[in-house]
């Protein structure tokens, strides 16, 4: 499940109820998958071939249609990151910048861990929210934010876009972000 940590009051929520209850008044939406239903040999394979994406993406068919039909998606992949993807590092510095898209950005874990540090409401500020398998999150569209990997670097997600280029980042310079 994931949890949240306040950046600027090192405070931790924990709980599915707890952690939807924070998000939603965020304007993130936050939903849980079944990750039982995954094929075993998909469960922290993070060198996925194109037939085993592919295989992620039927076994998820039945959410990944809900959450486009609710909210406009039009096309989805499945993207892996770990020590083995080439020049990691570098787009993890790319991924690390505070930055904005003209619509959401929607992923659903499916292996690994991940972080997206998220700017909130201003009695907030910016927190993080940690994910893992199952967790799906939806940082609304113009809202500051940035994603990185867990001390692991393994990560597997589905991503959904409105827009058929997918989604352009627009860097944030904010003195708020620490």
């Amino acid at each position: 499940m994931a949890e949240i940590v306040i950046r600027n009051t090192n405070e931790r929520i924990t709980g599915e109820e707890n952690v939807r209850e924070f998000l939603n008044n965020q304007e993130v939406v936050y939903e849980h998958w079944n990750m039982d239903k995954l094929p075993a040999d998909l469960q922290e394979n993070f060198k996925l071939s194109d037939d085993d994406k592919q295989r992620i993406l039927d076994t998820f068919d039945e959410e990944i249609r809900d959450l486009a039909a609710r909210r406009g998606y039009k096309i989805w992949d499945v993207i892996t990151l770990s020590e083995s993807t080439p020049n990691i590092e570098d787009l993890l510095k790319k991924f690390e910048e505070v930055h904005t898209h003209s619509e959401d950005e929607i992923r659903a874990i499916v292996g690994g861990k991940g972080i997206f540090i998220i700017k909130g409401s201003d009695d907030v500020g910016y927190f993080n929210v940690e994910l893992e398998p199952g967790d799906v999150i939806s940082v609304p569209e113009n809202t500051p934010h940035f994603f990185t990997l867990m001390e692991n670097k393994q990560i597997i997600a589905v991503r959904l876009f409105i827009e058929e280029n997918g989604w352009v980042a627009t860097p944030v310079e904010d003195p708020q972000f620490q």
